[in-house]
């Protein structure tokens, strides 16, 4: 678990240093491509983190789910079918 929230934090600590990155490439009126660019790949940083947050809820709490019985099993059921819809929005 620990492991996992490490990673986390590595991954979004790297995702606000390329926004600030595309911030300052906006303020020195850069290419706008290379702009494009650079948020394409923050969206990909961000899909990555948010892959990381779905395998651990995945991991640990569906798992406690099961272990405590239908009504949990159906509760987390229903929250990651919720949340999987966000993701598609």
């Amino acid at each position: 678990m620990k492991q996992d929230k490490q990673k986390t934090l590595d991954r979004l600590a790297r995702l606000e240093g390329q926004v600030r990155g595309v911030s300052r490439m906006v303020e020195e009126d850069r290419y706008c491509v290379d702009i494009l660019a650079q948020t394409a790949a923050i969206r990909s940083a961000l899909k990555a983190v948010e892959r990381l947050v779905l395998e651990n809820h995945a991991r640990h709490c569906v798992e406690e789910a099961i272990s405590e019985g239908p009504d949990a099993q159906r509760e987390k059921f229903s929250e990651l079918i919720a949340l999987l819809q966000k993701a598609q929005g």
